[in-house]
């Protein structure tokens, strides 16, 4: 077996299966090219066949990524496998990812197949998709509750038909690690082809063990290759985190005798820009990217790594991108030096008008705060009036006035198209009566899930604010983000932009692998 971990991320992919985290195609392509920079060997960019925007993102993502494998997953049928082919063609390295349901659970009720049904198919998808490409990976779906006897037979089938790379999902996350370590074992022990193909995991963090599962199937099953996400997003409780994963197998090399190509200092820029571009912030208390990962509060504790790191920490903060770098970019900067510091942080804007764009907004935050972070300018092409690819709704001025036993009143002008909105109304707060000003002029219907407030920057009060809402609207979820010093005008940019993206009509298919 290979000494090294190969690092499969679905981010793109799985993570986006979150309600509200879907990306548009500049969205994905920004986290792809900084996952290539993460040194990541496989980068899941999306569902090829589930709509025209998935299929654009995968293409262009293809196109532009030079240095790692971009995969599409698709169903194990020949519709679904040509049109990944199709989306994954001219790229540098590509793989096409089947997914089709083994136990007897999915079998029965969703998919209404026999066990011969679901045989022949798997083996017949994986012989179709090897003629297409010469990467196959092929996924029982619920793998991991499947009978074993039915599985063996299966896998056996299509590492014979070609797949190249077999991964057994715990997709509901009903696994716990020695149980789990211990049925990726005995499937290779099983099937005498078993050599002939890489062995993966891919954990659901449902009982809140998908790291551990993972890291077991590596261990004692002999997988290497896990399929994870940044920060561990992903439907439900999500998945198996990358930056927890990676880090394990780097410290604790002694245990699992593994190398993994990752770059970690850029883990934290990752994690940041799927924070910034989805809405799902990273709880203080997350391993690794959290912001208390690498704080210390008990008294004995910061004595102890003053005087020797190694006594509380086990970790270096700066190996995995920690280390503060605060820009010295100000009102007087020039636009050169913005331009290097957006490539420095993994920032490419395609065009001249979008770099004058977030240029223009930066010079405007630096006449309204004193130190300018390397968050606040991600902030600042998060925002869809920098990047405006789908953009219908735009903010263009914001008064609100409230004091103290007066009902708060705010006045907001919108743009929705080509047309200009001005609107008051009162509301519990002047969040509340921005975000109703607006809703009274569009009457749109949504309902709102969630409405969240955190700095950007720590430990000053001139910190930019970020919101997030999320809205609901006819079985869709979006998030919306928006940043700004002052919250209320936050808020009202985040709720126009979720409603952009109710907006685009894009439709998605679900799957799960």
């Amino acid at each position: 077996m290979s000494d090294r971990l190969i690092i499969f991320d679905t981010t793109l992919r799985d993570g986006e299966q979150s309600p509200g985290a879907s990306m548009t195609k500049d969205e994905k392509l920004r986290i792809a090219k900084q996952l290539e920079r993460l040194k990541v060997d496989v980068i899941e960019a999306g569902f090829a066949a589930s709509s025209n925007g998935d299929f654009e993102a995968v293409r262009a993502i293809a196109l532009a990524i030079k240095d790692s494998t971009v995969c599409s997953l698709a169903r194990a049928n020949e519709r679904d496998i040509a049109r990944a082919a199709e989306a994954l063609k001219g790229g540098a390295s590509g793989r096409i990812h089947l997914f089709l349901a083994t136990s007897a659970l999915h079998m029965e009720k969703k998919l209404r197949m026999t066990p011969d049904q679901v045989f022949e198919q798997a083996k017949a998808s994986v012989a179709f998709a090897r003629n297409l490409s010469a990467d196959v990976e092929f996924s029982p779906e619920d793998g991991y509750r499947s009978d074993p006897d039915f599985l063996c037979r299966v896998l056996e089938a299509v590492i014979a038909a070609g797949a190249t790379t077999i991964n057994v999902p715990d997709t509901v996350g009903y696994a716990v690690p020695e149980l789990y370590g211990n049925f990726i074992l005995n499937l290779r022990q099983r099937i005498p082809n078993a050599d002939k193909a890489i062995w993966s995991v891919h954990c659901h963090n449902d009982l809140g063990m998908a790291v551990a599962n993972s890291l077991a199937g590596v261990k004692l099953g002999g997988a290497r290759q896990v399929e994870c996400t940044i920060n561990g997003l992903g439907e439900r409780a999500g998945n198996c985190a990358l930056e927890e994963v990676v880090m394990a197998v780097k410290t604790r090399k002694d245990y699992f005798g593994l190398d993994v190509n990752i770059d970690t200092t850029q883990i934290m820029a990752s994690s940041r820009l799927v924070a910034q571009t989805t809405g799902f912030v990273v709880q203080p208390n997350k391993a690794v990217v959290g912001a208390n990962a690498f704080a210390h509060a008990s008294g004995i504790h910061q004595d102890g790594v003053l005087k020797a790191r190694d006594t509380y920490e086990i970790m270096r903060a700066q190996d995995v991108g920690w280390a503060a770098n605060k820009i010295v970019l100000g009102k007087l900067s020039g636009r050169n030096a913005f331009k290097q510091r957006l490539s420095e942080l993994g920032i490419d804007l395609s065009t001249e008008a979008e770099v004058n764009a977030a240029f223009a907004k930066f010079k405007e935050l630096a006449d309204r705060k004193s130190d300018i972070f390397d968050e606040d300018i991600l902030a600042l092409v998060m925002d869809d009036s920098v990047t405006s690819e789908q953009e219908f709704y735009r903010l263009v001025s914001l008064s609100q006035h409230s004091e103290t036993g007066e009902r708060p009143e705010s006045t907001v002008t919108f743009a929705a198209g080509a047309h200009e909105h001005t609107v008051s109304s009162q509301g519990n707060g002047p969040v509340d009566a921005s975000l109703k000003a607006i809703e009274s002029e569009l009457q749109t219907g949504v309902e709102l899930l969630l409405y969240s407030v955190n700095a950007i920057t720590s430990g000053s009060t001139e910190s930019q604010g970020e919101v997030t809402v999320r809205l609901q609207l006819g079985g869709r979820v979006v998030n919306g983000i928006g940043a700004d010093p002052d919250i209320v005008v936050a808020s009202a940019k985040a709720y126009l932009s979720a409603l952009n993206k109710l907006h685009c009509k894009n439709e998605r298919v679900a799957a799960q692998g």
